[in-house]
C-alpha cells in the first residue's frame, strides 16, 4: 500500500467512520486498492487510487486508453491516468469484478471511486458516464487534518500520526515562521 493509498484509507476509517479492507489481491495481478463500507448507511465504495505530484502527469485526463500503449514504456504513465485505464483495468476487469463479488460487492450495489490529484473536464463527463465518483486528494489532506486540529489522542495509525505531528510542528500565523 503506497502512501497515498493509506492518507485515503486514513480519511476513510477515521474521518467518514467508514470500515475498510485495503490491498485485495485478484487474478492477472490485478490488485483492488480499497474497499469501505459506511457502517451507517451500509453504503459500499470501491476505491482506487492514482496520485502524482509530476506536473506532466497529475491531473486524471480522458484521453483514449489503449492496452497496446499501456505496453510502451513512454506511454504507461500516461495511459494509467485516463479514465477508460480506471473502467478497463480496476473496475470491469473479470477477476475484479469476481473477486468483488466474493466480497459483497455485486453489480448497481457499490460505488466507484477513483481518488486522483484533479482532472480535466472531459474526464469528469467520462467518469459520470460510468457511473464513477471523483474525489481530489488534496481534499483528503485537507479534511484529515481539519478533523485532527485539536485533538490531542494519541493515534496508532501510523499516517494518521504523521499527519498529527506534522500539524502540531507546523507554526500557526500567530507564531510566524522560523
Amino acid at each position: 500500500m503506497d502512501t497515498a493509498e493509506r492518507i485515503v484509507e486514513a480519511y476513510v476509517r477515521y474521518v467518514k467512520h467508514w470500515a475498510t479492507i485495503p490491498n485485495i489481491r485478484c487474478p492477472a495481478q490485478r490488485e483492488v486498492d480499497l474497499l469501505a463500507i459506511d457502517l451507517a448507511t451500509l453504503q459500499r465504495y470501491h476505491i482506487e487510487v492514482r496520485v502524482s505530484i509530476s506536473r506532466a502527469f497529475s491531473k486524471l485526463s480522458g484521453k483514449e486508453f489503449s492496452v497496446d500503449a499501456l505496453k510502451d514504456p513512454v506511454q504507461k504513465a500516461p495511459q494509467r491516468r485516463t479514465v477508460g485505464f480506471f473502467v478497463q483495468r480496476k473496475f470491469n476487469d473479470e477477476g475484479v469484478t469476481k473477486v468483488l463479488a466474493d466480497h459483497g460487492f455485486r453489480s448497481g450495489n457499490y460505488q466507484k471511486v477513483i481518488v486522483t490529484w484533479g482532472w480535466k473536464p472531459e474526464a469528469q463527463r467520462q467518469a459520470e458516464a460510468h457511473d464513477i465518483k471523483l474525489w481530489d486528494f488534496r481534499d483528503i489532506i485537507k479534511n484529515t487534518v481539519e478533523t485532527l486540529r485539536g485533538q490531542t489522542s494519541h493515534f496508532t495509525d501510523d499516517t494518521l500520526r504523521t499527519l498529527q505531528l506534522y500539524l502540531l510542528a507546523k507554526p500557526t500565523d500567530a507564531e510566524g515562521s522560523a
